[in-house]
């Protein structure tokens, strides 16, 4: 998520090119600004561990054949190239290199909450309905790579890219609340509940599936297994990084003053998601039990090893033995 911790009331707006960057954020204590941003890049780096891992094993056990994975996977990608951009923020001076950072942190700030978006949705539509989406997989790209880039491209529009405290992000207050604490906190408050039915409808269903043998209940059981555990952690995770930045934002709408312990908070909660997701992601039992040195070694031979090519022949008949035919036709 955007962990821009941004004077509300003092927007650096007045900069001018190729200017040595200021701390708007603490003028009298520009220090703080450097607090921020180190342990912004320090978190972040953290996440990025964590998110290369999740790749790497995803990859080299093949999880990706299977669709909950894949949304593991899409979910991770896009959480490892936000840390690079809030591996990027810095007090840049105004010009093409800090308004792309400024567009790489609001773009892929959006791909990761819109991916989280989709797991809900998934396991929202298993939970209820029992229907995977897997053949709706399509439509989740368009949706998590499209609209983040259609919603990060309209800053442009009125140059609301730019210095903006800290690091670069979009300068005006309306335009951070437009195109991203607005829907974000709709979308929090959305998750939040969508979570909570979800969690009670597994519960409630787990808790009939006693008695005899039904074939139904077998198949809910699978599901349960495939799509839903490995899936359930991670909305749980962007809610728990999201806490201390709406707490922050709160204060700061109120008294237009940043407040250095909360701006800590913030920046040490929000770049966290990628390895928060890292250890979800390790938790489980089936990821767990393959990371030995046997069955890693045996992964990777599956693919450095060629595989074996199996041809089809059309089948060849002999012609009869003409001594065959001789004795045949002695004995008739």
């Amino acid at each position: 998520m955007a962990s821009d911790v941004q004077n509300l009331s003092t927007p650096s707006t007045n900069i001018l090119p190729n200017a040595t960057p200021v701390c708007t954020l603490f003028p009298n204590e520009p220090h703080n600004c450097d607090v921020i941003i180190n342990i912004k890049r320090a978190m972040s780096s953290i996440s990025l561990v964590g998110c290369v891992f999740m790749i790497f094993v995803i990859w080299l056990f093949r999880k990706y054949t299977v669709f909950a994975q894949r949304l593991i996977l899409y979910l991770s990608i896009g959480a490892l190239m936000d840390c690079i951009a809030y591996i990027m923020g810095d007090m840049h001076p105004p010009g093409p290199m800090c308004e792309f950072q400024a567009f790489w942190m609001t773009y892929f700030d959006w791909v990761v909450l819109m991916w989280v978006c989709a797991i809900t949705f998934n396991l929202g539509m298993i939970a209820t309905r029992m229907m995977k989406t897997d053949k709706y997989e399509w439509a989740y790209h368009l949706l998590c790579w499209i609209l983040p880039l259609i919603i990060s491209c309209l800053p442009f529009a009125d140059h609301q890219y730019g210095p903006a405290g800290a690091w670069c992000w979009v300068k005006d207050w309306p335009w951070r609340l437009g195109i991203w604490y607005g829907p974000l906190f709709a979308i929090i408050f959305l998750l939040f509940f969508a979570y909570i039915y979800i969690i009670y409808v597994v519960s409630r269903q787990v808790s009939t599936w006693e008695g005899t043998y039904d074939p139904d209940v077998e198949r809910r059981k699978v599901m349960l297994k495939e799509d839903i555990k490995p899936l359930r952690g991670y909305p749980f995770v962007y809610l728990a990084v999201s806490v201390f930045p709406l707490i922050n934002r709160i204060q700061n709408a109120i008294h237009h003053e940043p407040v250095f312990a909360l701006l800590v908070l913030h920046v040490i909660s929000s770049p966290l998601h990628g390895a928060l997701n890292a250890i979800v992601f390790g938790m489980d039992r089936e990821t767990m039990s393959k990371l030995t040195p046997s069955q890693i070694k045996i992964a990777f031979q599956s693919h450095t090893t060629k595989k074996a090519m199996i041809r089809e022949y059309p089948p060849v008949i002999e012609p009869d033995d003409p001594q065959e035919i001789e004795t045949e036709g002695t004995e008739q």
